[in-house]
């Protein structure tokens, strides 16, 4: 009986058979899966985008570096799948209150703003997100603007 239980445990720690940590129904991976989306909308993720979607995903999630590709990785291949944005603004309306899905936009922000510059496809997406999610015209502009100073700063700073 040991014998078994230990095979069972070591597939799971030696292969790539391991359980996900993110299910189906997980608030993250609904939010990380509109990041994907913020990140692709306008042909494919940039390293920058990358690079700030991981940062983003690790620090809001409190995510180890592996948890944070993992996330990312599961997202990635959900954000595909669904038919629009609805499947995954309705899991975080029942999730998060309302701070919580204005964080939402503003991590959407900061990967848009991740490569420097905005497009209409981008403006896009974030005013149909923000719609969906309850948040208003008015907290949705002023977090662009925000995040969109933030990225200034930190220009400015690097020159």
């Amino acid at each position: 009986m040991f014998e078994s239980l230990r095979n069972f445990v070591s597939e799971f720690v030696e292969s790539d058979k391991h359980p996900s940590q993110f299910a189906d129904n997980d608030y993250r991976l609904a939010a990380a899966a509109l990041l994907v989306h913020a990140a692709t909308i306008d042909g494919e993720m940039s390293p920058s985008e990358r690079g700030k979607l991981h940062a983003v995903v690790k620090q809001r999630f409190n995510l180890t570096d592996a948890l944070a590709d993992e996330l990312i990785d599961k997202a990635t291949e959900a954000e595909p799948e669904a038919v629009d944005l609805y499947h995954f603004t309705s899991l975080l309306n029942r999730t998060l209150d309302e701070d919580g899905r204005a964080r939402i936009i503003e991590m959407m922000w900061q990967i848009v703003y991740a490569d420097g510059r905005r497009d209409e496809l981008e403006d896009n997406l974030l005013w149909r997100a923000a719609d969906l999610l309850g948040v208003s015209q008015r907290q949705r502009i002023e977090l662009r603007r925000r995040i969109a100073s933030e990225g200034a700063e930190k220009s400015d700073g690097a020159s």
